[in-house]
């Protein structure tokens, strides 16, 4: 069995093994980190041989903590990096490389439209009637987007929203609340088969899932990191939040995953606190006083156009991984234009939870 598993912001691990009679077998790890003293990798391999199958990552890197040699270093790698890379080779996960991903980015569309077309994509992908996509969106009008089990009075000011002409949109994924405006905003979907995160926690396929952006970010001379559960952010403040849905299958078999992004590329604090109700408890919990210092635009921080950003982030993408240019196809589009308006620009969806 052969696992990958890229450590954000660190090396990537490489392990193959056996199973004998429940337990790892010949077990082997390697990849491009850096590791002292050299006996340490013996160690490794010494601790995950013998270990039950049914070991998660957690037991899997307390076996190597307790075999590793006293003053050992570990450069791009961690003892749970190591757990989870067995788990993704005792799953069977697929790697980023091991798909033609494709792109999709065009033009303005409205919010309801674009809740849809992550549904409809992403059920494309876990038919398989679909490749793993890459869509990158733009926004046809100012959003108010709530997570799926958000309540729609506790998050949104009515008169606000009706002041400034702020359309509020539910989503499919939990999560918080996102204010976008066109022109202010840089969303994008990764819609991946389930294989992809195999082997990983919930927590670990955000960070996973957000690796690349954070080097197509540190391209542009941003040193940003995965914030548990759902952020990007920097020094300077948070700069984007995503969001997950698992899909199932056709028959209940494997199915797909969508995960979302919002990132601030500029942001109009003072309309913001109009429309979204932002309360004391949210902001003591992100270690802020104001709403306004919670996030921090792109813009100031690359120096950039928004144009720019989009386009440096597909180009990582597209070298790490490869990537098509593709479209979103007439069947695709009808099945996400009737969901829009029979489902996501209802108000019984908007306000099923009031």
């Amino acid at each position: 069995m052969h696992g990958e598993y890229k450590i954000p912001g660190g090396k990537l691990v490489v392990v193959d093994l056996d199973v004998e009679g429940g337990m790892l077998r010949h077990a082997r790890v390697a990849g491009d980190f850096f590791l002292e003293p050299d006996e340490a990798l013996d160690a490794v391999n010494h601790a995950l041989n013998g270990a039950p199958v049914d070991t998660d990552a957690t037991g899997l890197a307390a076996r190597i903590d307790a075999a590793l040699p006293e003053g050992t270093v570990m450069y791009g790698l961690t003892s749970e990096g190591i757990g989870i890379a067995v788990r993704r080779a005792l799953a069977h996960a697929t790697d980023w490389t091991d798909y033609d991903w494709q792109l999709i980015h065009e033009g303005p569309q409205s919010p309801a439209l674009h809740m849809a077309l992550d549904e409809v994509l992403t059920a494309e992908v876990a038919a398989g009637r679909r490749p793993p996509t890459l869509r990158v969106w733009e926004w046809g009008a100012p959003s108010v987007i709530i997570g799926s089990f958000q309540s729609l009075r506790n998050e949104v000011d009515p008169e606000g929203a009706a002041r400034h002409g702020i359309e509020v949109v539910r989503r499919i994924s939990g999560g918080g609340a996102m204010f976008v405006e066109p022109g202010n905003t840089i969303t994008y979907s990764l819609s991946v088969p389930e294989a992809l995160v195999q082997g990983l926690s919930f927590q670990d396929s955000y960070a996973y899932l957000d690796d690349w952006v954070l080097g197509a970010l540190g391209d542009m001379g941003i040193k940003a990191w995965y914030q548990p559960l759902n952020d990007i952010t920097t020094e300077q403040g948070k700069i984007a939040g995503a969001a997950q849905k698992r899909v199932v299958g056709p028959g209940g078999g494997p199915g797909a995953v969508l995960h979302h992004v919002t990132m601030s590329y500029d942001i109009d604090a003072d309309k913001m606190l109009e429309v979204l109700r932002i309360g004391r408890e949210k902001l003591s919990d992100k270690g802020t006083k104001s709403a306004k210092k919670r996030v921090d635009p792109l813009r100031r921080q690359t120096g950039l156009a928004r144009e720019a950003v989009i386009e440096r982030m597909i180009d990582s993408f597209r070298g790490r991984y490869g990537l098509a240019d593709g479209k979103v196809t007439p069947e695709e589009l009808g099945r996400a234009e009737e969901l829009a308006r029979a489902k996501f620009g209802s108000a019984e969806w908007t306000a099923r939870v009031p």
